[in-house]
């Protein structure tokens, strides 16, 4: 065998591969081997998975639709109760200048201001006491506010059973009146003064968009210096990238975005819109003041939490749940139902839901499992009904991720957020710009579109790189945008689960 000349690193090539004395690399000695001339680092090209899929992205497309607006708001209205009631009535003591009889609705206490007395003359009503189960009175108006030359908020009663409604030294506070009936006599004309009729009120509620974006950018030099990666996407797609695998991973960033900003959502009030307004011009003059409800937006947390129902602490026994359908039931009773929890409080229900098998061979039914032990062991449950609601339950991962509320203590107004009842279906509202009632789903997005420009979710490149040619700015940006906000009608039948 001849020999190389000249004698790179003393390597004497061998005309078999075998690892010889002559043609091997010894890098113990220190010595000047250069590790790329012989034996290449074992490279793996596939990127490894190591968190799966890391999209949070599908709650608002299970339950919610989008829909497109060309307004800077959205105003929806919502039924008022049907039934004539009120809370934290008061009754007066017996005797002297005060009447036991004589009641007062709180239409000037804080948040009642908007109250409005409308118990007239000859109505019956039922006076109940929350904090005593015993005392429920049954009675008749005998005169009722200023048309009957009362105070707007005051009514007098006479009861069918009882001298006084309030047969006690003190006042009675915090009664609950609701109006059920009404009795006249024959031939009775209606007094116009306790005949007025009853206009319904409707709750009017809105929101208003926020724009997002996110921008990647590479520059030129870069995209010249190609590395593939064998990548699985979560978006589905899988293959060789190089520089636009980033562009991808932004592209997907921004579509959680577009979820997570509709979830976390805050509306700023006065003093917080102001400051935003001025530190970065939102909308508003750097030295004007921003009303409240100006900057943010209203989230599903934050709607929740203004006017929807909270349970705390929920410990997965079925007194607890049983809670929640009682509170269904004073609501809009919608019959089906679906549970977005995280991974403990998944387990909890699945807990609740395996106990009440406690019959049968082991202490368990298989009868519910089609009579198969086998399927018996399988205690995860998808859906299941109580009373006459139905629920289907499911695991959110933007719960359980630990990149967001799962990974350590997020709260949201001082409760960490478990899980939320969402009502499947629809409701029925009025559309102020159509001028007509209309069915929405209870959760939906609205996005900013006209003929001119959709903005539900753009993306454009500029720059001079990638087939782009807008500017001379030797790099290429991928811009995304879009303006949306998010619609939770008939928040009375959310239920959000908090620590």
């Amino acid at each position: 065998m001849g020999v190389l000349s000249p004698q790179l690193g003393s390597i004497v090539p061998s005309s078999v591969q075998a690892t010889l004395t002559s043609n091997y690399l010894n890098f113990a000695n220190g010595g000047g081997n250069d590790f790329a001339q012989q034996y290449l680092p074992e490279i793996y090209e596939a990127e490894v998975e190591r968190y799966g899929n890391r999209t949070l992205a599908g709650f608002l497309r299970m339950v919610g639709a989008e829909m497109p607006m060309m307004s800077d708001q959205v105003v929806w209205s919502e039924q008022n109760r049907l039934h004539i009631s009120y809370e934290n009535v008061q009754c007066q003591v017996v005797g002297g200048a005060q009447i036991g009889n004589r009641l007062t609705i709180p239409v000037t206490a804080g948040a009642n201001t908007n109250i409005r007395n409308v118990i007239f003359k000859n109505m019956t009503v039922v006076i109940m006491d929350p904090a005593n189960p015993a005392f429920t009175v049954k009675a008749i108006v005998t005169q009722s506010g200023t048309q009957d030359g009362l105070a707007a908020g005051i009514f007098d009663v006479i009861p069918y059973t009882r001298v006084n409604v309030n047969q006690t030294a003190a006042i009675l506070t915090g009664l609950k009146v609701f109006v059920y009936g009404s009795e006249f006599e024959k031939g009775s004309t209606l007094a116009t003064a306790s005949g007025q009729s009853i206009e319904p009120q409707l709750s009017v509620f809105s929101n208003k968009p926020i724009i997002i974006r996110n921008r990647y950018a590479v520059s030129g030099s870069d995209t010249a210096q190609i590395g593939w990666v064998e990548v699985a996407a979560e978006d589905g797609t899988s293959g060789y990238l190089w520089y636009l695998k980033a562009e991808g991973e932004t592209r997907l960033r921004f579509e959680d975005y577009l979820e997570m900003a509709m979830i976390e959502g805050e509306l700023a009030n006065a003093a917080a819109a102001t400051a935003i307004a001025g530190s970065l011009l939102l909308n508003f003059p750097a030295a004007a003041a921003a009303p409240a409800g100006t900057i943010g937006t209203e989230g599903l947390f934050a709607a929740i939490n203004n006017g929807g129902n909270v349970l705390s602490g929920y410990a997965g026994s079925l007194q607890d749940f049983d809670a929640v359908l009682e509170n269904l039931d004073s609501q809009g009773a919608i019959e089906e139902n679906m549970l977005f929890l995280d991974r403990k409080t998944e387990l909890l229900f699945d807990n609740m839901l395996a106990q009440q098998n406690s019959y049968g061979a082991g202490g368990t039914s298989y009868g519910v499992f089609e009579n198969s032990e086998d399927m018996a062991l399988n205690l995860g449950f998808s859906g299941f009904r109580r009373g006459s609601y139905d629920f289907y339950k499911t695991s959110w991962k933007y719960l359980n991720d630990a990149s967001t509320r799962g990974g350590s203590a997020g709260f949201v107004n001082g409760d960490n957020i478990d899980g939320v009842l969402v009502p499947a279906g629809t409701s029925t509202v009025y559309d102020q710009l159509l001028g007509t009632n209309i069915r929405r789903p209870f959760l939906h997005v609205r996005y900013r579109a006209s003929q001119a420009d959709d903005r539900r979710m753009k993306s454009w490149l500029t720059g001079s790189v990638g087939g782009a040619s807008t500017s001379t700015l030797d790099a290429m940006e991928v811009n995304f945008l879009s303006e949306r906000c998010l619609c939770v009608q008939a928040r009375n039948n959310f239920v959000l689960f908090t620590a």
